[in-house]
């Protein structure tokens, strides 16, 4: 059944958001703090990992890297496109609207929580293979895979960040349902150099997501979505 990884995945992240609720009261607040940091931090080796993975290569006994080029145009282009429409605003917004709905006013982490979980689980390359396997075969495992590790992951922010969390799975939904969607109608067209393109650029977002749950906010990363379209658009011009 095609769309079933998405399912499963968006019941994986609902259900680790109500336990990580529960867990939240019993957490004192300095530990919920360094779980905070640590979870920034092992979010930014994912992604860099995940980078590193497509740019290097081994040739002729040495290192060297690929896919610079891509990568600088990728997050430079996606993200004046992202800065121009304020993809992060609309997220906010929308975080702040559930908020309202389930009357949370006076939780300060909502929304921070939901854009930035949202993010995570969203733009991984977990995210964008195992839908597009999906999509064209009906192959599930990866999704998954990744929804147990997505429980995981989601009971450890919703123990730090709260309700906000478990609505993550309204976006999940969505994208991933519409990546197996996209995938189903033009599966033809999608080639395994493009799979491989949106991976590397997807876990460099990642990169940037951790950087904000450890640091603080430093980049507006909702706004450089954008850039995972940018191989799309080249792989239908430059390679096809």
């Amino acid at each position: 059944m095609i769309g079933l990884g998405t399912i499963i995945n968006t019941a994986a992240v609902a259900a680790g958001g109500l336990i990580g609720l529960k867990l939240k009261n019993g957490i004192k607040k300095d530990l919920q703090e360094i779980m905070m940091q640590a979870c920034g931090v092992a979010t930014i080796f994912i992604g860099g990992a995940g980078a590193l993975s497509k740019m290097l290569v081994v040739m002729d006994g040495g290192l060297e890297t690929q896919g610079t080029m891509l990568l600088i145009f990728s997050l430079v282009l996606g993200s004046l496109f992202g800065e121009w429409i304020d993809i992060e605003k609309k997220m906010d917004i929308l975080g702040e609207k559930i908020k309202k709905t389930v009357k949370a006013e006076n939780d300060n982490l909502f929304v921070e929580g939901f854009v930035n979980v949202s993010l995570i689980i969203c733009v991984g390359a977990m995210a964008i293979v195992g839908s597009i396997q999906d999509g064209i075969s009906g192959d599930y495992s990866l999704l998954t895979a990744k929804a147990i590790l997505d429980l995981v992951i989601v009971v450890v922010f919703a123990a730090t960040y709260g309700m906000g969390v478990v609505f993550s799975a309204v976006p999940i939904f969505v994208y991933q349902g519409s990546i197996t969607l996209a995938a189903a109608f033009l599966g033809a067209f999608v080639s395994d150099v493009i799979v491989s393109d949106l991976s590397f650029i997807g876990s460099a977002l990642i990169f940037c997501v951790g950087v904000n749950i450890a640091f603080g906010k430093k980049f507006r990363v909702g706004n450089m979505l954008p850039a995972l379209l940018v191989p799309v658009i080249y792989d239908i011009l430059f390679r096809s």
